[in-house]
């Protein structure tokens, strides 16, 4: 399989939209689809067909492009089933352990809940790849809204268990501010101060952070390393399961 064409690009306030392009076949994926306008420019621009829709979850910064988006294209809508009522336009829902054969992509669909209940996640191993949503952020992660910590806890968990070079596409451009937190929890992490200084760098240059990778995720953010003794020291839980202490974390995030 050749490797597919992924395009990347900001929408809304600080949302980012992604399009995966088999060549091969002439399928052409939204990673959900914030902004119908930004969609189309960004498909204009490659001269590509928008086939597909693969939603992450039902929130309106992810869903609000799909009703123009397939009414202009006639696309297929996937997303996840324990959502459906609440995406507009869905055609399919799908959960884990479905794989979607998309031209010549196989896509493998994750349960990944906690910031919303039905949060899905997809894997494409071959193109070494994952879309994350709302899951998973740089040096960070999204709220709790409609899960428990628990089961944030162990969503992030199965990214972090990708393969090591997994590169992994998130919602949202929130790296700085994600670094900026974690420096305060792990201040002696020298390679999250690093790459704090290195995401700092890019936005003054007006370049994007992301995507990112399983590898740098276990190295720097601290919501993946409730583990770490000096973390469980500063949040004052040494002892205990990992989910707790990655609950104390999301709470401070929360109020930071």
């Amino acid at each position: 399989m050749a490797q597919p064409e992924i395009h990347q690009f900001p929408c809304l306030k600080d949302n980012y939209g992604v399009l995966v392009h088999d060549a091969e076949e002439g399928v052409t994926l939204s990673i959900d689809a914030p902004d119908a306008g930004a969609v189309k420019r960004a498909l204009d621009e490659r001269g590509w067909t928008l086939t597909h829709i693969l939603v992450t979850h039902h929130h309106a910064d992810h869903t609000a492009g799909i009703p123009a988006l397939k009414s202009e294209t006639q696309c297929t809508v996937i997303g996840p089933s324990a959502e459906s009522v609440r995406i507009p336009g869905l055609d399919a829902g799908v959960a884990e352990p479905c794989s979607l054969h998309l031209g010549s992509l196989e896509a493998k669909v994750l349960d990944t809940p906690g910031h919303t209940m039905g949060h899905i996640a997809y894997w494409i191993p071959a193109a070494g790849v994952a879309f994350v949503g709302d899951t998973l952020f740089a040096m960070g992660c999204g709220r709790v809204l409609e899960g428990t910590a628990e089961m944030m806890w162990a969503s992030l968990q199965k990214i972090a268990a990708l393969p090591p070079e997994t590169h992994l596409y998130c919602g949202h451009e929130y790296t700085v501010s994600n670094g900026k937190f974690g420096a305060t929890i792990e201040p002696g992490n020298a390679r999250l101060a690093e790459r704090l200084a290195e995401a700092e760098a890019a936005r003054r240059d007006g370049r994007p952070t992301l995507p990112t990778r399983v590898d740098l995720e276990h190295e720097t953010n601290v919501f993946l390393r409730a583990a770490t003794p000096a973390i469980r020291a500063h949040v004052n839980l040494p002892d205990g399961p990992d989910w707790k202490v990655f609950a104390a974390l999301r709470e401070r995030k929360n109020r930071f």
